[in-house]
């Protein structure tokens, strides 16, 4: 990341994107320059994200770095109050008071770094990520690989029955798909629930 790092303040950086786009690999490479840089780095997690590993943040390639699973935002207060750069992984998960913990973060003079996904299995936005997008001092949109066309992909595809808008699940549960092969729940079909040809994990990375 290039950019003229800012002086005598906190700000926050938003890492969003689909399913499979890398979020949470350059939130952790991210993470581990500060470390490098001997900043005071505290990471945490929504304590919901249990996929991986409890204690940690976990790529889909199995890249980890320890982080502290929460149930709420304001936790975040109390337990990062000390460090220098603060990181956030799936913060898609957590209800609308992370943005003003970011906030809070920020005016402290914290530099607050979340990844989480921007639009949901609907396509739809995915609050609170839009929010802090529109607070953020820097925001990076990464992209995946559609598994049917190969296309740059920006959708997460649910390719299971069931379920609500929150549905802890990996690679075998949805699929990075672009935006013509994108099918939203009211265009479903029997053959949507089925992962693309050739591709029974459905992608990663």
């Amino acid at each position: 990341m290039t950019f003229g790092t800012p002086q005598g303040t906190g700000w926050i950086e938003v890492i969003c994107g689909c399913m499979f786009s890398g979020k949470t690999e350059e939130l952790i490479r991210r993470l581990r320059r500060a470390q490098i840089a001997r900043k005071r780095v505290a990471i945490f997690k929504p304590l919901l994200d249990d996929r991986y590993a409890s204690g940690e943040i976990v790529t889909h390639d199995r890249i980890s770095i320890p982080s502290v699973p929460v149930r709420h935002p304001r936790e975040i207060l109390d337990l990062g109050c000390e460090a220098d750069v603060l990181g956030i992984d799936e913060v898609q998960f957590f209800d609308r008071a992370v943005v003003d913990v970011c906030q809070e973060l920020a005016g402290r003079g914290t530099r607050v770094i979340v990844a989480g996904l921007d639009t949901d299995y609907r396509g739809l936005p995915f609050d609170p990520v839009p929010e802090l997008m529109a607070v953020a001092e820097y925001v990076t949109k990464a992209q995946a690989i559609c598994v049917v066309c190969g296309n740059p992909a920006t959708r997460t595809q649910r390719v299971v029955a069931g379920g609500g808008r929150i549905l802890v699940a990996g690679s075998g549960a949805y699929e990075a798909r672009c935006r013509r092969c994108f099918r939203p729940p009211e265009e479903e079909s029997g053959d949507l629930f089925s992962p693309a040809a050739g591709d029974e994990e459905g992608g990663g990375g």
